[in-house]
């Protein structure tokens, strides 16, 4: 290895190992990474830069497939990309270098810096934005429903302009998490009103600058030029790749163009806390916690857990064909990071992958917890809808080719214990917890979810039969939100519901028991007077609660 030095401004030199071109003891290991990434490197196809660092110098750094379809340019690590919501720690550390200054306080009620959001009866603080604890509906969703389109441009304006609408949040702030991105476009409204800079300018004076970072930017124009950006892409129906990449001028939750080696200047920040000094960057390292105590494992904009029994510091990013992740491994120090251009790649198992190979031999647990025997029986009898009462959700669970299923997800359940499955490669838990003693007959077990977050989401079996026929007549009519200014048209057509809204958006309702109906934005659920005729209906979903329309 040759090693390459340079000095950033008033910092002090750096030197970061580089790869060179004779062999090293390394030879080994590099080419078991480049395993992991030979599905991409055959060329025609998009892929991933990939860089890993090792106590501060660089080791690795390698690109995997194509930067540009159309003109054939290969991926290396130079190539910039968009690191999606791998952006919100560096949004987090801004407010944290704020806070430092004692220009606000993360106790701050943020109506203070954001006075048109409504008031809910209950104060939002910035560190409920910080650790998404603080209930907010997802921006994009809320703009989908008001008539936008996934193509269309997204402004910092017009999600404000969704998110004063609202008259009701998912949850009170502090007693779940849920992940989303309209906490993280408020706290880069916040940076601009307090500091007087845009994020832009404050996250490239207080942080790139001084860090070396010198590709990295937040884009708030989607007319900028970036140079060496790579375009994204997804599968195109009937084979071949369409381009998709995010029309937006909103940032903080995403906007974060960068290159792997400049996001592992960042990582070793983390470590060695250069900028912001050990608080401020211990402080992004801390979980946060819920109202009743328990921590989310949730910092900064950085997810704190680990993997097969080693601590990991991390956040993955998704945003069109954009697909990221960045992953810390502190008491090993070392660092991984994947950037891809393809929809289809998944980054977070890439880097577990990596990590493998360097820390393999000090991992000491299962990534996922093991398979126990189970019969056919028990796992087909668990088949049905279940809604939960807490967050008017609908999930529904099959029997096909002799394996327990989400209903539209391919991949079977594996039992993992008495009652309780994981999907087949997620460390999440699906637990069925039988009626409790003294039960009337009949009762049904709840279905207890638990997946990347602490929150478990409680869900009961539906055993209403669900509508058909002229019985769905009744649910037909136009529906008005306040909280979206859009009226929604249900209809039947060819024996099913079809919801409506302008610009394009018809969407299939397939009933599944009494009220409730899925569809592809979530749970459509009627509401009823009391004497039961049909008086509204809500959308639900994992990031949105209980949108309300009201028949007119």
């Amino acid at each position: 290895m040759r090693a390459k030095c340079s000095v950033i401004l008033m910092v002090a030199a750096t030197c970061v190992a580089q790869p060179s071109s004779s062999r090293t003891a390394d030879d080994d290991t590099h080419g078991r990474v480049d395993a992991i990434f030979k599905p991409w490197d055959s060329g025609g196809t998009p892929g991933c830069a990939v860089a890993i660092s090792r106590n501060g110098s660089l080791d690795y750094a390698r690109g995997y497939g194509l930067s540009n379809l159309e003109h054939s340019i290969p991926i290396t690590p130079d190539s910039v990309f968009l690191a999606a919501s791998i952006s919100k720690q560096f949004t987090a550390f801004s407010i944290g270098l704020l806070a430092q200054r004692g220009k606000l306080s993360l106790d701050d009620d943020i109506r203070k810096y954001l006075p048109e959001m409504p008031d809910y009866g209950r104060t939002i603080t910035i560190a409920h934005l910080i650790h998404h604890t603080n209930g907010l509906r997802e921006q994009g969703q809320l703009l989908n429903l008001a008539g936008w389109r996934g193509e269309d441009m997204y402004t910092e304006e017009d999600i404000l302009w969704a998110l004063r609408r609202q008259r009701q949040l998912n949850f009170e702030p502090g007693a779940e998490i849920v992940y989303g991105n309209a906490a993280y476009t408020l706290l880069g409204v916040i940076v601009r009103r307090v500091s007087g800079q845009s994020l832009r300018e404050f996250a490239e004076s207080r942080i790139f600058m001084p860090l070396g970072m010198t590709h990295t930017e937040f884009r708030d124009d989607h007319t900028r030029i970036v140079k060496r950006r790579t375009p994204a892409y997804s599968l195109r129906e009937g084979g071949g790749w369409s381009e998709s990449v995010p029309n937006i001028d909103h940032y903080g939750s995403t906007g974060l163009y960068t290159t792997v080696e400049d996001l592992l200047k960042w990582e070793q920040n983390l470590l060695d806390a250069r900028i912001g000094g050990p608080g401020l960057v211990a402080s992004m390292q801390r979980s946060g916690r819920l109202n009743d105590g328990q921590e989310t494992g949730y910092g900064g904009g950085l997810r704190l857990g680990n993997y097969r029994g080693l601590r990991t510091i991390s956040h993955d990013g998704a945003d069109g064909g954009y697909r990221a992740e960045a992953v810390l491994f502190p008491d090993q120090r070392l660092a991984i990071v994947a950037l891809c251009n393809g929809a289809t790649i998944e980054p977070t198992s890439l880097t577990r992958q990596v990590a493998e190979v360097y820390l393999g031999d000090q991992m000491t647990t299962p990534a996922l917890a093991p398979a126990v025997a189970a019969t056919d029986f028990q796992a087909s009898a668990l088949t049905g809808a279940y809604w939960s009462p807490g967050t008017g959700e609908v999930v529904q669970l099959v029997w096909t080719e002799g394996a327990l299923r989400q209903a539209g997800i391919p991949t079977p359940f594996v039992q993992i214990g008495a009652g309780i499955f994981r999907p087949s490669d997620q460390p999440h838990e699906w637990r069925f917890v039988p009626p409790a003693a003294g039960a009337p007959p009949g009762a049904q077990a709840d279905l207890h979810i638990r997946d990347s977050w602490p929150t478990r989401r409680v869900f009961q079996r539906i055993t209403t039969p669900p509508p058909s026929g002229a019985a769905l007549n009744k649910f037909a009519g136009r529906y008005h939100s306040v909280d979206t200014d859009m009226t929604y048209s249900v209809r039947v057509l060819d024996g099913r519901l079809k919801l409506s809204w302008p610009r394009g958006y018809d969407i299939t309702l397939e009933a599944v028991g009494g009220d409730h109906f899925v569809g592809s934005r979530g749970t459509v659920t009627f509401t009823r007077t009391a004497s039961g005729a049909i008086s509204g209906l809500t959308i639900s979903n994992r990031r949105l609660r209980r949108l309300l329309a009201e028949r007119v």
